[in-house]
């Protein structure tokens, strides 16, 4: 029976009820030790236990329980959660999609699979599995001491929470609220302590008199464990002040009660503790070694304090194992452990124990951690792994292999998603090289791959979450150290890779400066220039008309196929690669491109790298004019970048939001985004400012919010470009044309290198607007008819319409701006509506209806439902589907079953006739 939990039991029983019904949801219980949420988990799984059996309401069908309950010792066991958990039902994995069944065959070790790159790929294979156990009928998953779970579990099951929607599938989490256990995304429902009354109905319940109630509830402070339990102390233990938390005081009573054992049941409780995970073999084999037997635990399974079965030893409650491990001395636990290890068969169990023993540098303990290490990476459990790699370092007696190991720790932290963590273990490996060099900056000749490897965290780590231009000047100053009087060919081999990078970085972060040195250093100690990298150097010399046809060599040479790379590496060439497609102009190609990595990163689940590919296919969907489209993968991006914890890349997500936002005139909305957005991070915004102000008629603020970038990376981005042409506008708008011209300079060099039509009469129409002549807005509308930019098009039309007006040639202006208006419509550019809907009215077009579309049916679905619908119309399965968007394939009928009646269809089949933009 529960006491004063009513309105959370009655919380409990909705979230059950709403997974009987084909809904989901998670909820996480968070409270101090003691406060009863193991006890209102076990309520919920008998609860879930009485409906299958009809004694409740419901339809009778079972409700199937899973439960995984976190284990201190175990917290750096890789995935060690995600076996105890998904062990009884491993025999779903075939229904799951290849990549996904691998994942967890390969953590179950019930399979040869090897595991994809992508840490991220576990939680989607756990959502999966989940939702393919829902098809039977609801299902409950429980977790309990959340806090003690191994991180790469919490990470999966948390991954798995936020995406839960229409499976039937209820996920109730418990966790301390003083232990770190984070859940963002997941709604929280804290555990109070009970109140007076609820705690004497509890004591009298226990037989305890009225009298005393009031002295024991002050002394527990209605933590309900702390009640029972000085309750039961209540004769043997007076009442003290003590001025101690209740938790504290109540393992100081556990403390005490096993005092009061037997010296060999203290050793077989200190052994069980020790080990961790109830496992009765492992605890017998090394009782074994200890002289003690099974016999030895009778005593304390007659005070309740444990319990033994099912093959398993369990504490009553987890403070009881704490005060058994604190409560012995260090060469009592040494001892234990020591005969754990001894005892073990599973190797990474026995590099636990081998750990406990160390109490100072122990190379065979060094090796079997980093053993333990390798094969936690080969499962992609990157945090334990990081964890494991860096406990082997400050065991071993070799430097150099320190070196190593805390290089991969930092590595992995990285690839965990643990920065500050990552850069923490990369600066003592520096500090162990500086160590090593005499106090000199660390040499990469020394020891190249630990070198390159802890540059490359480091830089990746400035990039992301510190200095932008840090991250390219750390890897310039690590290759010149290594090699710092470099003749052709006489650098380190890795020190290409770490060139290429900090290219990378420099453009990425605009600075020229470090783009031109990694150009340089690569050219002189590699021997052979970069098309990639020299390609930036000449636009960062404001040289498009060499630049840009090195950038097109770099993308038609594969830069997916340019040989073994380094992660950071590779993620920074793949990101330039996707850049250099927009830079280039060619949005058709920038767009196969950018689809291209985005279906790379769904069948290879690459979930951590999918937010940049669909960022950069957003801004392709916007410049083709699809905005439903690009709202689509935004939504999706920020979705991801939400759950796998990308704050910056969340932020940078909001220029595409900003700049559909300004030219549909909502300037409520730029505005909030740019609110929103940190000054470092706010070019994009700015950019969409411009446009807004520009549309709206603020000449004066759009020419001078924004200065024009000097030559460099800056000056070359799709925003500064776009917005160069915007300023140009205002300037000769407002009649100070000589404001343009440098601007103007630009645009024109860079057309000229770039064989884009729209470009090209973009160019054109700016120059049509500084010389006040007609041939080039000809000219450029006809450019435009070979495709692309719509917008760019009607503003072109617009102009050319204006110029036509005021040159009394109305029957010739009205042609254009009709197109004009046409285009602004479609694309519900409010504010470039009214102005091309003017503009026709003073040009003598008698009946002028401007007006935005009004809403079709597309228009009446989610962002996600679009792109579930979109898949269904060409063909894929609902389980395709569900691969490629992350979701369970129940998802993706209800988001299917939600669309059909806005659409007016009722099948798959009628999606094939619709048009679907």
């Amino acid at each position: 029976m529960l006491y004063g939990r009513t309105a959370e039991q009655e919380r409990l029983a909705r979230l059950l009820a709403e997974a009987c019904a084909g809904r989901s949801g998670a909820l996480l219980l968070r409270g101090e030790a003691g406060i009863g949420k193991t006890a209102l988990l076990d309520w919920l799984a008998g609860t879930a236990a009485a409906q299958a059996h009809g004694e409740t309401t419901g339809d009778g069908r079972e409700v199937r329980v899973l439960r995984v309950t976190g284990v201190e010792p175990e917290a750096d066991l890789a995935f060690g959660g995600l076996v105890q958990l998904l062990w009884p039902v491993q025999d779903r994995l075939n229904a799951l999609p290849a990549p996904q069944a691998a994942a967890l065959r390969a953590i179950l070790g019930t399979g040869r699979e090897q595991r994809g790159p992508d840490r991220f790929l576990t939680g989607l294979a756990v959502l999966t599995v989940l939702a393919e156990l829902a098809e039977d009928g609801p299902l409950l998953c429980l977790v309990d001491d959340a806090q003690w779970l191994d991180r790469a579990t919490a990470e999966a099951l948390l991954f798995a929470a936020r995406r839960l929607a229409a499976e039937g599938v209820a996920m109730v989490l418990a966790g301390r609220d003083d232990d770190g256990f984070i859940a963002p995304g997941i709604p929280e429902l804290p555990l109070l302590r009970l109140d007076f009354e609820a705690s004497s109905r509890l004591l009298a319940d226990r037989g305890r008199a009225p009298a005393l109630h009031s002295q024991i509830i002050t002394e527990s402070a209605g933590n309900p464990l702390a009640l029972i339990e000085f309750d039961a102390a209540r004769s043997d233990q007076p009442h003290q002040h003590a001025p101690l938390p209740v938790a504290d005081r109540v393992s100081s009573a556990f403390r005490a009660r096993i005092g009061g054992l037997p010296e060999r049941t203290r050793l077989m409780m200190l052994v069980a503790a020790a080990e961790g995970r109830g496992d009765l073999p492992l605890l017998l084999r090394a009782s074994q070694l200890l002289g003690t037997d099974l016999g030895d635990l009778a005593e304390a399974e007659r005070t309740g304090l444990m319990y033994v079965m099912d093959g398993a030893v369990t504490f009553r409650h987890p403070l009881i194992a704490s005060a058994t491990y604190q409560g012995a001395v260090l060469a009592r636990r040494i001892a234990v452990h020591r005969a754990l290890a001894e005892a073990a068969t599973d190797p990474d169990c026995r590099a636990r124990h081998l750990l406990a023993v160390a109490t100072g540098p122990d190379q065979e303990a060094a090796l079997e951690l980093a053993a333990a290490a390798g094969r936690a990476r080969g499962r992609t459990a990157y945090a334990a792994a990081s964890g494991l790699f860096g406990q082997a370092a400050r065991l071993t007696t070799d430097p150099r292999q320190r070196a190593s190991w805390l290089a991969e720790a930092a590595a992995l932290a990285l690839a965990a998603g643990h920065a500050a963590q990552a850069d923490r273990l990369a600066q003592e490996a520096d500090e162990l090289a500086d160590a090593w060099a005499g106090g000199s900056a660390g040499e990469l000749a020394d020891a190249p791959a630990a070198g390159a490897r802890v540059a490359s965290v480091r830089a990746a780590v400035a990039f992301e979450l510190g200095d932008r231009n840090e991250a390219a000047h750390g890897l310039l100053a690590r290759v010149g150290n290594a090699a710092p009087n470099a003749t052709p060919n006489s650098a380190p081999p890795e020190a290409s890779g770490l060139l290429r990078t900090a290219a990378a970085y420099g453009w990425l972060a605009g600075d020229a400066d470090a783009v031109r040195t990694a150009a340089a250093r690569l050219a002189t100690a590699v021997g052979a220039a970069d098309p990639l990298v020299e390609g930036l150097e000449r636009l960062c010399d404001d040289d498009a008309e060499h630049g840009l046809p090195l950038l097109t060599r770099f993308l038609e040479g594969r830069p997916d196929a340019t040989g073994p790379r380094d992660a950071a590496e590779e993620q920074a060439v793949r990101m330039l690669a996707l850049t250099c497609g927009l830079l280039l102009g060619d949005d058709e190609a920038a767009h196969a491109l950018a689809s291209a990595e985005v279906r790379r990163c769904r069948s290879q689940a690459l979930i951590g790298q999918l937010p940049y590919a669909l960022d950069v296919l957003a801004q392709t969907q916007l410049l083709a004019g699809h905005h439903r489209d690009a709202e689509a993968a935004v939504t999706e991006a920020e979705e991801i970048a939400r759950d796998t914890g990308m704050r910056r890349r969340l932020v940078r997500l909001g220029a595409v939001r900003a700049r559909m936002a300004a030219i549909e005139g909502d300037a409520r909305r730029v505005r909030e985004l740019a609110d929103a957005t940190p000054p470092a991070l706010r070019t994009g915004v700015d950019c969409a400012l411009v446009l807004l102000d520009l549309g709206l008629g603020d000449l004066g603020a759009a020419l001078s919010r924004l200065d024009p970038p000097p030559p460099g990376p800056d000056r070359y981005t799709w925003l500064s470009l776009s917005t160069a042409a915007d300023q140009i506008e205002a300037a000769v708008r407002l009649g100070q044309p000589e404001r343009a011209e440098e601007a103007l300079r630009h645009c024109e060099s860079w057309a000229r290198a770039t064989t884009a039509p729209w470009a090209q009469a973009v160019a054109l129409r700016c120059r049509a607007l500084i010389d006040d002549r007609p041939e080039p807005y000809a000219q450029a509308l006809h450019l435009h008819e070979k495709g692309g930019r719509p917008f760019e098009r009607a503003r072109t039309e617009l102009l050319y319409g204006e110029w036509l007006r005021r040159a009394r040639r109305p029957n010739e202006a009205r042609e254009v701006l009709r197109s004009a208006l046409a285009t602004f419509e479609r694309l519900r550019a409010e504010p470039w509506v009214g102005r091309a809907a003017a503009e026709l009215r003073a040009a003598g077009e008698r009946r002028v209806a401007a007006r935005v579309p009004a809403e079709s049916p597309i228009d009446r679905l989610t962002p996600q439902e679009l792109q579930v619908v979109r898949l269904a119309r060409d063909g894929s399965s609902s389980r395709e589907i569900a691969a490629q968007l992350f979701l369970s394939r129940r998802t993706v009928e209800h988001h299917l079953y939600k669309a059909y009646p806005k659409l007016g269809v009722g099948s798959r089949r009628e999606l094939a006739r619709l048009d679907l933009g």
